[in-house]
């Protein structure tokens, strides 16, 4: 972000909301105390310069990357402030829940602010989820600061130190100053017993872009030895086995390293960390930042192949961000602190452009073989082109109501209500854009040329942020090929069609069909839930043990009284299984008797008659003989 230097001590001179008092004089300390972590609770000491007068300290609201107002304030507790040794009494504002008023006495210059947050046991949601277990920590910085109101990010800048328990290691993107009393540390170890470390002096915005992972059992391994700037893979995990990572996938994290430089032609950062929680005792997501990721998996996510396959993209979505988002990013994102709204219409081009090169970086790295990236942009395609809600909402309304889709409403439904579907349904849209690409200049430029030219501008230039508009993105697609870019664009991100764009696949040399088996990737998931998949047959999606997650809008199980949350106490007569229900699937083929359900529903028992006679269906991708094959060219690495 604009203004982001390591090392760079200074005075900030901040005016604030009620425009008579103000932080000056020198860095805020802020000092975190992980090593009650175990127990959920986190500890943060605040020094603040301030001049005496009304003042207004406010804690982060909307965090990037989570693109809406989700600031974990109901964590927050513990808020104590005192100057010269006084406590001072604060109000909440009554309207801003994040607003915390005070009045600063005469002779006072500095503040302590003491409070806690508790880190909450919820397995859902980015910082508002799980951080902590018995052996490890990820602590987001905007979890336990307060810094004055109206205050740019870029210009607050603040002190951090962090204690960890004994025997943990930590990694992060931050440079670390000098010991404190006791010891101090460099990433990838650890501080004596009751020690920790002082990082460099940075902005509030680079700060809260770095978190920090610790961990009891912790591994740090470099990527990529060859490549300036240096690239890191920082593991914390609940037990040691489960950092034992295979040699080939290594190389693979590795070439991915190697294929984002030679995609994007820059480099965006001094170094950069894969921070990887690998841990099923917290919340699991990915959530980027400018120079590390903070990466959350299941324990056996690097020991077991299925689990690998699954969560393959995640590190290559993580990472791209740094260009695609961070670097560059949306207008109406680039916010100038964490109380600023933010506008989400091009989250199309920040996530869905992400998923789309994510997971064409995936299968250039080797994490996926062709045949699984197939596998799932057919998922991707079909689950897309069986969205009912797309007729009534359009996808660039997905995009623009983020901040309300992101706190999601639950499975059921969703293909109704829809999501956050501008990531799976980016991948469609940019692999249209880049097959259309491939076609105009007959294979010679292609979305790699875009991306060189859009997130490479200026080179190797540090850690700032570049925004960009609509307008923008349109420019720089003419400047690879012309063509009317802007109404390409908008047709796909307004339409109400009931049908996904699916030209990038046909463009591609390919067509979605179904078949009787599951493909490579599907197969994967369906092992890790113990279930099958009936989306595309019986129209419902149902777990192990009977419970309907969601069920299609008109499709036939919705037609003959099936609604998800009820449960599926039997099939044809028989205490119900998947299994027992792929079955009756197939035995209904053609002209067999439809699949008889007992369905329990709040208490109440029914029985119900699924009229579907069209056997299994999975979706997979047909090569069309004859057609370049633009697709295997995509997947193509760009180094040896």
């Amino acid at each position: 972000m604009t203004g982001w230097r390591a090392g760079l001590v200074g005075v900030a001179m901040v005016v604030v909301g009620m425009g008579v008092a103000s932080a000056q004089g020198g860095p805020i300390g802020l000092s975190v105390n992980l090593t009650e972590a175990p127990k959920r609770i986190l500890h943060a000491t605040e020094s603040m310069p301030v001049q005496p007068g009304p003042l207004t300290l406010v804690y982060p609201k909307w965090i990037p990357g989570e693109h809406g107002p989700t600031g974990p304030l109901e964590n927050l507790a513990g808020l104590v402030i005192t100057a010269n040794g006084q406590t001072l009494a604060w109000e909440r504002d009554k309207v801003d829940m994040f607003a915390f008023h005070l009045t600063v006495p005469q002779g006072a210059s500095e503040l302590e602010i003491k409070l806690d947050f508790l880190a909450p046991s919820s397995t859902s949601g980015f910082t508002s989820g799980a951080s902590t277990s018995a052996n490890l920590a990820l602590l987001s910085w905007n979890s336990v600061v307060l810094y004055p109101e109206g205050a740019k990010a870029a210009e607050v800048m603040v002190s951090p130190t962090v204690v960890v328990p004994c025997h943990w290691q930590y990694g992060t993107a931050l440079l670390a100053d000098h010991p404190i009393p006791g010891g101090g540390s460099v990433t990838g170890h650890g501080p004596p017993c009751g020690a920790g470390v002082a990082f460099k002096t940075v902005s509030l915005e680079q700060l809260v872009d770095s978190p920090v992972l610790a961990g009891r059992w912790f591994k740090e391994l470099p990527l990529a030895p060859g490549v300036t700037p240096k690239h890191f893979l920082d593991m914390a995990a609940e037990g040691p086995e489960d950092l034992e990572l295979s040699p080939e996938h290594l190389a693979a994290f590795s070439k991915l390293v190697t294929e984002a430089g030679a995609l994007y032609k820059s480099h965006h950062y001094g170094s950069y960390h894969f921070l990887i929680t690998l841990s099923d005792q917290v919340a699991h997501f990915g959530l980027e930042h400018h120079q590390s990721s903070d990466d959350r998996v299941g324990e056996k996510t690097f020991t077991d192949d299925t689990r690998f396959t699954t969560a393959g993209f995640l590190l290559p979505h993580e990472f791209t961000h740094s260009w695609n988002g961070k670097y560059r990013r949306p207008a109406g994102l680039a916010t100038a602190n964490y109380q600023e709204p933010m506008k989400g219409d091009l989250l199309w081009v920040y996530e869905g452009l992400t998923d789309y090169l994510g997971t064409v970086l995936t299968a250039r790295s080797g994490i996926w073989s062709p045949e699984q990236f197939r596998g799932y942009l057919a998922n991707t395609a079909a689950e897309m082109d069986n969205r009912p809600g797309r007729t009534w909402r359009n996808i660039q309304d997905t995009a623009t109501g983020a901040q309300i889709l992101g706190a999601g409403g639950g499975a059921e439904w969703d293909n109704w209500r829809l999501a956050l579907d501008y990531y799976q349904e980016g991948d469609l849209l940019w692999l249209d854009v880049d097959t259309t690409l491939r076609e105009k200049t007959k294979g010679k430029r292609s979305l790699n040329d875009f991306v060189a030219a859009f997130h490479g501008l200026g080179g190797e230039t540090g850690v700032k942020v570049a925004p960009y508009t609509f307008e923008d993105v349109v420019a720089g697609l003419n400047a690879v090929a012309p063509n009317d870019w802007a109404r390409f664009l908008r047709e796909r991100l307004d339409s109400h069609d009931a049908h996904a764009p699916l030209g990038g696949i046909e463009r591609g040399g390919y067509r979605l069909v179904y078949g009787e088996s599951s493909n490579v990737y599907a197969k994967a998931i369906e092992t890790l839930r113990e279930s099958a998949d009936f989306w595309y047959s019986l129209g419902l999606e149902v777990g192990k043990t009977g419970v309907i997650a969601d069920v299609r809008k008109g499709g036939v199980s919705e037609v003959a009284g099936v609604g998800p949350g009820m449960k599926i106490v039997a099939v044809n007569g028989r205490a119900f299984t998947p299994d027992l229900l792929k079955a009756a699937v197939k035995e209904a083929k053609g002209s067999g008797p439809a699949v008889e359900l007992i369905l329990e529903n709040t208490g109440y028992f029914q029985v119900v008659k699924v009229d579907y006679h069209g056997g299994e269906r999975y979706p997979f991708l047909e090569r069309v003989e004859g057609t370049p094959d633009r697709l295997g060219d995509i997947l193509k690495p760009m180094t040896k």
